[in-house]
């Protein structure tokens, strides 16, 4: 449950960085709203994974997942560079997840 927790939390802040991103751009109330309810649901659903994961562990993924995700999405979507330099940062940033993950 726990994970699911984190799961739902790292996507609550991609679509709350998605948010922020097009509200810095058009600021409307729906952009607002995904901005805030966005970040908002994913601290939210991050509380939630502490009674069940090490804090340590939770935040940690959390911040790596939503880090990785908000850049590719960045990437995707809104044209942000892809050299070799932040494609190589992105896994490592996977692998340090990864690693805390397994070894707790």
């Amino acid at each position: 449950m726990g994970w699911i927790l984190v799961a739902c939390a790292s996507i609550c802040e991609i679509l709350g960085v998605l948010g922020l991103r097009l509200y810095s751009q058009n600021k409307t109330i729906a952009n607002g709203a995904l901005y805030l309810g966005g970040l908002g649901a994913a601290f939210a659903f991050l509380y939630a994974s502490f009674s069940h994961l090490l804090v340590s562990i939770s935040y940690s993924v959390f911040v790596g997942v939503g880090t990785a995700g908000a850049v590719i999405m960045n990437m995707l979507f809104f044209g942000e560079s892809t050299n070799k330099y932040r494609i190589v940062s992105l896994i490592l940033i996977i692998i340090g997840v990864t690693g805390l993950k397994s070894l707790s």
